[in-house]
């Protein structure tokens, strides 16, 4: 990975970027601070970008995996033009193990495979117009998924939302973040409460970053101030993304979310997954079944690479956890919502219209 400025300005449609003929990323590490980009020439260097936390969100991982696949088709080609497909397979399993919960990543290497069997000639061309088509359709679902969000929102209220799910984890506008602005531009919402998000601090440098360009009035919260403030009133719900639904409706986000879920249950506060369809996996029953990644514990023994902890302690560093079903109100997909989740409900929404 290269680390490189461009004279481009950063909105809505650029945190991932095919420019000058070559993967670009908003290396969102470095933000509010910085706003640099990383440059990935191959499969190795995009998967590198996704585990390092250079592109994070289940969407954009997905997106960002899409056009990594063009580069090794574009690579393996020039190898092989016989065998390309063979020496492809190993630049799809680096990219698979990247990240481990996000399951958008895996149905973007499913999706290319099967489309790289009917190809004849060089790959490179109808694998990076497939990565431009699924990122554009994913910008596309987001303004749906925030229209149908927003209609569920009472005039008047606050929401809290944690983590990152806007247009910096997506193709663009945002998912959580999506509905968000959605509300906000019909005087829905008043006031957002962003959780930090420890440890990497996503609510603090990416979703405040974000609202702040947008205008729209935001707070932050410590993790563990949210139950307070829900306590104190106002709040009308809690609206989260999500990387991986399972087909129970059970639901895996950033850490911190199932807390959330329960603290809103107590007070009376409703709680919204908003993702698109290729979030909700059929293949994993139930939340147990979803990998969650452990990462190290040197992210939450440390903060900005200072040590905030005594010398010799330990941490558990799990990236995400798991939400049952029956702390949810509501799911929003491109295709609508699906309210009180269950089963049932889940596979009926998978269902074409």
């Amino acid at each position: 990975m290269q680390s490189v400025s461009l004279d481009i300005p950063v909105d809505a449609d650029s945190a991932i970027l095919w420019h000058d003929d070559r993967l670009h990323l908003l290396d969102q590490r470095l933000l509010p601070q910085q706003e640099w980009f990383v440059r990935c020439a191959d499969a190795c260097e995009t998967a590198e970008a996704i585990r390092a936390m250079v592109v994070r969100g289940a969407p954009a991982i997905g997106i960002t995996a899409a056009y990594g696949i063009a580069l090794a088709a574009r690579q393996r080609y020039a190898q092989s033009p016989t065998d390309w497909r063979e020496l492809v397979e190993p630049d799809l399993q680096v990219l698979a193990d990247a990240r481990p919960t996000a399951v958008n990543l895996f149905w973007v290497i499913s999706h290319c495979r099967r489309l790289m069997t009917g190809i004849e000639s060089d790959p490179f061309p109808s694998l990076l117009a497939e990565a431009q088509r699924i990122h554009g359709e994913d910008r596309a679902m987001n303004r749906r998924m925030g229209a149908f969000g927003a209609g569920l929102i009472e005039p008047g209220g606050a929401v809290i939302t944690h983590c990152n799910a806007g247009r910096l984890a997506t193709g663009g506008y945002g998912t959580a973040l999506g509905v968000i602005r959605a509300a906000y531009a019909q005087g829905r919402i008043e006031q957002v409460f962003a959780d930090e998000t420890r440890p990497w601090l996503q609510g603090a440098r990416l979703t405040a970053w974000e609202l702040v360009r947008e205008g729209v009035p935001v707070q932050l919260l410590c993790d563990g101030a949210a139950a307070a403030r829900m306590a104190a009133g106002g709040i009308g719900w809690v609206i989260v993304g999500s990387d991986r639904i399972a087909a129970n409706g059970d639901v895996a986000n950033k850490i911190g979310t199932y807390s959330l879920a329960v603290a809103a249950r107590h007070h009376g506060v409703r709680f919204m997954v908003a993702a698109p369809i290729s979030t909700i996996d059929p293949n994993t029953p139930t939340g147990a079944d979803i990998p969650i990644e452990t990462r190290a514990a040197a992210e939450v023994l440390q903060c900005a690479g200072r040590p905030v902890a005594a010398e010799g302690a330990g941490a558990w560093n799990p990236v995400f956890d798991v939400t049952p079903a029956e702390l949810v109100d509501a799911i929003v997909t491109e295709r609508g919502v699906i309210h009180n989740p269950d089963r049932e409900k889940i596979a009926a929404h998978l269902i074409p219209a």
